[in-house]
């Protein structure tokens, strides 16, 4: 077992995860009746991409003898209401200026593209992606 979920009441839900023994909350959306002061399950879906993305990215980089350590990622999500559903996310990465070649970033821009929480997204979801190399 990965997780293990309460659901506390008032559209909110703690997360533990058993390995580690971390916990985060989950709210609903200010435009779904929550209160909108945790992340909301889809906010986590988006966050996960996110952060797939650059762990297979970083993963590779290691391997590569690249430091990506202070990239930041933004991540914008974007709903559609019928079905109510996750539409679009888009994601951008800020990479600092390190010595590499056009070649080495296309390889880690691929990487990035194909993590596996991208493979694991529907077909109908949009996501857009774009690497800033500083």
């Amino acid at each position: 077992m990965t997780a293990s979920i309460i659901y506390k009441g008032d559209l909110r839900c703690e997360c533990t995860h058993l390995q580690s023994g971390t916990v985060m909350e989950t709210d609903a959306p200010t435009d779904n009746r929550g209160k909108g002061e945790r992340f909301s399950p889809t906010d986590t879906v988006c966050v996960a991409l996110g952060t797939c993305i650059i762990t297979t990215i970083g993963i590779r980089a290691i391997d590569m003898g690249i430091e990506l350590k202070g990239t930041t990622l933004n991540v914008t999500k974007h709903m559609l209401s019928d079905p109510r559903r996750i539409g679009k996310i888009e994601i951008v990465l800020n990479i600092p200026k390190i010595e590499i070649g056009e070649k080495d970033k296309k390889v880690l821009e691929l990487i990035g593209d194909n993590c596996p929480v991208m493979k694991s997204l529907h077909p109908d979801l949009i996501v857009s992606t774009q690497y800033n190399w500083l």
